[in-house]
């Protein structure tokens, strides 16, 4: 594998030299990615970094993924324009437990060391903390565009923000690391752990950054914004989400997740089809892929019914009132209910429903959809049940 193939869509890879004169060591090279647990899920975005780090097992190095269980107490103040909100102690945990299974969709599990940041910095002193910020002074950490952008605005920035790229650069210094990778809105804190190492004696690392992946409504792909494609999400669920981005996105889509370049001719649906195959196959296997196309097809692009329908046990009233059964078998309010029948949304097999209140008899046994994918069959309730 060439330094192109290990380099492939890095923004930065810095000093320039760096990253050869680390190879030609002859030695395997330990190449760190942290990853704080501020959500649930690892999405396909922050996996375009963790694509790099396989390419580096590939090649014999190891990968040194960071869960960031003690920083996730702070929250990454990178690009944000105000504080994050810290989660509890037991969220930290329930997210931790997961970020290691989601990580393996794409990581060697024989060339990857899994370290929890708990097990250094939980550890250190008073002392050790303040040796840590002399490394570094206000006015550096001023010159970060989020900070900058805040203090300009008088908006609050905690110490304890200062404080979190001093601690993701002690990461660095823990696991010895040779390479850093990181999203381009890191580059500040991987900088900073090469200021740091350099500090306690070791050679600095090298830094790469990859970019951000763009979602499908514009935005950075982000848990908190809700449009992301978890890697461990449910087959039907990624193949889905991964059809509602633009056509316009698909080469770059193409070019950062499946690392290769969209032929200019290609048809938008067949290549976006291709990519969601993709997607699903590296989490679910090529099976789960196709049974997931399968089900986009019939539901969505031919608005039938799935193969599987959940039952929804009807209420023993002769008259039904429709958005009750849809709110409570969906999830939803029932003004939100309302207002899916008001918009022709709501149908009983292939029957437009535009009637509140239906006579029971005539929904038993038939599918209730509302929207493009919500399907339940309305059925008897139980003799023993009644």
């Amino acid at each position: 594998m060439s330094l192109a193939d290990l380099t492939r869509n890095a923004v930065h890879v810095l000093p320039e030299g760096g990253l050869e004169a680390k190879l030609a060591l002859g030695r395997p090279l330990r190449v760190k990615l942290g990853i704080d647990v501020t959500s649930p899920d690892i999405h396909v975005g922050r996996g375009i970094p963790l694509q790099r780090m396989r390419a580096f097992q590939d090649e014999g190095h190891i990968g040194v993924l960071i869960i960031g269980d003690y920083t996730t107490r702070i929250g990454d103040p990178s690009g944000r324009s105000s504080e994050r909100p810290i989660l509890s102690d037991e969220e930290i945990e329930r997210n931790a437990q997961t970020y290691v299974e989601q990580a393996s969709r794409i990581l060697l599990a024989e060339r990857t060391e899994i370290r929890f940041n708990s097990e250094w910095l939980a550890g250190l002193s008073f002392a050790d903390v303040i040796r840590l910020t002399r490394i570094m002074t206000v006015a550096q950490m001023l010159e970060r565009d989020d900070f900058a952008a805040r203090y300009a605005g008088g908006q609050p920035i905690s110490i304890s923000e200062l404080l979190y790229p001093l601690m993701q650069a002690y990461d660095s210094v823990a696991v010895r690391a040779d390479v850093e990778l990181g999203g381009t809105d890191q580059l500040y804190n991987l900088l900073a752990g090469r200021e740091v190492m350099e500090a306690y004696g070791l050679e600095p690392q090298v830094v790469l950054t990859t970019p951000l992946l763009v979602s499908w409504d514009g935005e950075k792909m982000s848990s908190s914004l809700g449009n992301n494609i978890p890697l461990t999400a449910p087959p039907e669920e990624q193949f889905g989400r991964t059809m509602r981005i633009s056509d316009d996105l698909l080469p770059e889509w193409y070019r950062l997740l499946r690392e290769v370049e969209l032929p200019p001719d290609a048809d938008p649906l067949e290549a976006k089809l291709a990519l969601a195959r993709w997607i699903v196959a590296r989490s679910h296997g090529e099976e789960a892929a196709r049974a997931a196309e399968e089900h986009f097809t019939r539901v969505v692009r031919e608005g039938r019914a799935p193969d599987e329908v959940p039952d929804k046990p009807l209420p023993e009233s002769e008259v039904v009132h429709v958005p009750a059964v849809i709110a409570d078998a969906f999830g939803l309010s029932t003004s939100e209910a309302r207002r899916l029948v008001a918009q022709g949304a709501v149908r009983v097999d292939d029957a437009v429903v535009t009637d509140l209140d239906v006579p029971r008899r005539e929904l038993a046994g038939r599918v209730l959809r509302a929207g493009k994918r919500r399907f339940v069959r309305l059925v008897e309730e139980p003799e023993g049940r009644r």
